[in-house]
């Protein structure tokens, strides 16, 4: 019994695979435009960016209760 195998087809198909999932990743990143696009990229700069996210929200929502205090203090005034 022969068994024929064809080495090299076999290592191009592994390497075109290798370069398909590089592509992939590639595309990924270039068409959502974030140099992170999941924790597997960059697990630390993930973690800190997404800190920072959470605390410019909390800065927008302060300002916003700012805006409606204001906005509370100039109606009671204007009823005065």
């Amino acid at each position: 019994m022969r068994i024929n195998t064809n080495t090299a087809a076999m290592n191009t198909y592994s390497r075109l695979t290798a370069a398909n999932g590089a592509k992939s990743s590639s595309l990924a990143k270039l068409s959502s435009g974030l140099r992170i696009n999941k924790a597997g990229d960059d697990a630390a700069g993930l973690s800190i960016s997404e800190k920072m996210k959470n605390q410019v929200s909390g800065l927008a929502q302060a300002t916003r209760n700012a805006q409606d205090g204001i906005s509370l203090i100039q109606t009671a005034e204007g009823a005065l």
